[in-house]
């Protein structure tokens, strides 16, 4: 197995990467709320000291496994065409991040986890301008409501494309 090699820059705490900005909206509240605190989650980890950092990266694991499977049932429920290819990467990133925790608790590697913080942002702000932003438009279209699971217009995503 290959040495990982990690940037000097991630060696100690640093300014979020990710800031909340409207480009990151999909204009579905609880995604957007969801994605607000995701953000501001993350920026706390990549800003804490080596004693807070495992703490803080594991409450950014813990939201996001929630942020994922909120999604997730959504697209099920909805019957959402491309959720397998939706869902694959939230399923990428959980396994991902949870090395992360692993190799943080277990090893001590706090560069390599601050490095997948950043990463994990640089790959959220595209998730979220493609892949969420067309699941919104899809429940919006719907009018899907997330606190019954209930689409008052199924008709209308009902030639929706499959991934």
């Amino acid at each position: 197995m290959s040495e990982i090699v990690i940037d000097e820059k991630y060696t100690s705490p640093s300014e979020p990467s990710l800031h909340w900005a409207d480009h990151l909206a999909v204009d579905m509240a609880p995604m957007d709320e969801t994605h607000v605190e995701f953000v501001a989650l993350l920026g706390q980890a990549q800003m804490a000291t080596d004693a807070e950092l495992m703490d803080r990266y594991e409450a950014v694991l813990e939201h996001t496994q929630d942020h994922f499977e909120r999604e997730d049932r959504w697209m099920t429920q909805t019957q959402f065409g491309p959720m397998g290819c939706h869902a694959q990467q939230h399923d990428t990133i959980l396994q991902v991040m949870r090395e992360g925790l692993r190799r943080g608790r277990d090893l001590q590697q706090l560069p390599l986890v601050r490095q997948l913080l950043h990463e994990v942002g640089m790959w959220f702000e595209q998730h979220a301008q493609t892949m969420d932003a067309g699941l919104a438009m899809y429940l919006k279209a719907a009018e899907f409501d997330p606190e019954t699971g209930i689409m008052a217009k199924p008709e209308a995503v009902a030639s929706a494309p499959q991934c």
